[in-house]
């Protein structure tokens, strides 16, 4: 019997499934945290501290996803690893590190080990912010048409403002680096021996079209005089999603406990490979994937340029449709932060007693209120807007504190933001003509909070349908396993025919309540006001304090 595996690498920890393919059913499955997490402060194995608004990983932590994970899904499941007949691998994107022309990452040689531009660049990394700004100008002077297709702004979240802030700030890493490659990529290179560059994240990541390629070399030239070849790094082939990348190296198949024959997918992001997993074939749904930030996912039959949004791509979710992205930066996070900074020991004490979370604690409390209630609004730029405003220097902001406010009624309101910031991205989609009837969401988040599920369904006036899976990316990355494999193996030949085998079964679907978003419809009056008159580049409010703030550190 064919099985696949799939590997959903987070901001946090990796997920590894194991995926029965003629039975639809996820076997087994397991998380692996990084032991270094995300890596903000202090270089590891130094005393160096990194600059504001840096944010690397550890390479080595995505190896132990593979070490650790796969045997176990293995040794739970007592499934034979010559049975596994594919490999599918997605990552939260943009992740991008330097290697060396045998694909070792530059941090894990020791004469770089101590450069911190040597080690991978997670996707929240924001230092590259004034480059971003450059990139921008530079393209609305000069009417580069590719910045419509990225929604009217280049995100210094993306693979250019990193790759040229190595290039000005570490000459020699970038001198010495071979490639710059998505993380997603390096890990298919290091299971493969090949490298196998995906065409979804050149098209969302790193400004490439299937059809016009990068931008000209003279708009890079406008940016940095010096920059003059910006594919030396990047490389120019591109392979479509599903594509067979290789089969495991031999000595990575013994480690795994997996056969060499095993077939490894092109990579893919974490985003992106949540789509097959719902059933999404067409146009009409959004695909939220909700983690420690959000991704929006819609498809549609034709490009259209949105303003405001993260990119669209041919090909780049589902062959022969255009896919959409849109973001959130704060969310998961953002509830994380509260809960560990402004959560009395009162709280703290009260969710032990009844032996829950204090997630659990504010959930059960914050759903007392009705909409409007707490006369709070928030706005969730805790980490920078991404979509629509594509902003990374601004800061959050919450309104209507009194005397009386309590914790769980400022929690709630930063629920309630986000499903604000996630409205202001439907609207913005269905002002040119992209319709939104139902939303989908995956993710921790989805399980964990029925009150956030309702609160989505009542601001947005949209069914939010919930699915059966915890680890709906690594479902999906399984699915595109299986393309690889092909059916001469057992798998399938194309995405849409793993669809109609392997899409994720319902758990629930949240309908809006008709009072309940009547008082919502008001509440997201009040919020677009705020939204426009804190993000707008016109008001510098948040600008400023944060300039203020880098200028003590």
């Amino acid at each position: 019997m064919p099985y696949t595996i799939g590997i959903d690498y987070g901001t946090e920890s990796g997920r590894v499934v194991l995926l029965d393919i003629r039975a639809n059913r996820e076997v087994s499955s397991v998380a692996v945290p990084y032991r270094n997490g995300v890596i903000s402060t202090l270089l590891p194995g130094t005393q160096e501290r990194l600059p504001p608004d840096w944010a690397l990983q550890d390479p080595a932590d995505y190896v132990s996803v593979l070490t650790e994970g796969v045997p176990q899904v293995l040794k739970m499941s007592g499934v034979a690893g010559e049975d596994v007949i594919g490999i599918g691998v997605d990552f939260t994107s943009c992740t991008v590190l330097p290697v060396a022309k045998d694909g070792v990452p530059l941090c894990m040689i020791a004469e770089w080990e101590n450069r911190p531009h040597a080690w991978p660049k997670l996707w929240k990394h924001h230092a590259a912010q004034r480059i971003a700004d450059r990139m921008n100008r530079v393209a609305e002077k000069t009417g580069m048409s590719f910045l419509s297709r990225y929604g009217g702004k280049v995100s210094s979240e993306w693979y250019f403002p990193k790759l040229i802030q190595i290039f000005e700030e570490d000459r020699e890493v970038y001198d010495n680096t071979y490639a710059f490659v998505e993380a997603t990529d390096w890990i298919v290179w290091y299971l493969t021996g090949k490298e196998c560059r995906n065409s979804c994240t050149a098209g969302y990541k790193a400004l490439w079209s299937p059809h016009d390629g990068l931008p000209a070399p003279e708009y890079f030239a406008a940016v940095n005089p010096d920059f003059e070849s910006p594919s030396d790094k990047l490389g120019s082939k591109f392979y479509p999603l599903g594509t067979k990348a290789g089969t495991l190296v031999p000595a990575i198949a013994n480690t795994l406990g997996l056969s060499s024959q095993c077939a490894v997918a092109v990579g893919n992001v974490d985003a992106m490979v949540s789509v097959p997993s719902v059933g999404v074939q067409g146009p009409g749904t959004m695909v939220m994937v909700m983690g420690t930030s959000i991704c929006h996912l819609t498809v549609s039959q034709s490009e259209t340029r949105v303003q405001g949004i993260t990119g669209v791509v041919k090909d780049g979710v589902l062959p022969g449709l255009y896919g959409y992205e849109a973001g959130q930066a704060a969310v998961g996070d953002m509830f994380a932060w509260f809960t560990k900074h402004f959560v009395t020991t009162e709280y703290i004490e009260k969710a032990k007693a009844q032996r829950i979370t204090v997630y659990e604690l504010l959930e059960e409390l914050a759903s007392t209120f009705k909409p409007g209630e707490t006369g709070l609004l928030a706005l969730d730029w805790w980490n920078g807007n991404r979509s629509i405003l594509a902003d990374a220097d601004l800061t959050g902001v919450t309104i209507g504190f009194t005397l009386a406010t309590r914790p769980e009624e400022i929690y709630r309101a930063l629920l309630e933001s986000t499903a604000f910031g996630t409205r202001k991205i439907i609207d913005n989609f269905r002002a040119v003509g992209i319709h939104i009837e139902q939303l989908v969401a995956c993710g921790g988040l989805s399980f964990r909070s029925p009150l956030l599920m309702q609160i989505y369904a009542d601001v947005c006036g949209l069914p939010v349908t919930v699915f059966q899976s915890e680890e709906i990316p690594a479902r999906g990355s399984a699915m595109f396993g299986a393309v690889a494999a092909g059916e001469g193996a057992g798998g399938y030949a194309s995405i849409f025919q793993a669809i109609d085998k392997l899409t994720c079964k319902v758990l629930k679907v949240y309908e809006p309540n008709f009072e309940s978003k009547v008082i919502y419809d008001e509440v997201y009056g009040v919020y677009q006001e705020i939204h426009d008159f804190f993000g707008r580049r016109e008001n510098n409010v948040l600008h400023r304090l944060k300039t203020l703030r880098m200028n003590t550190i």
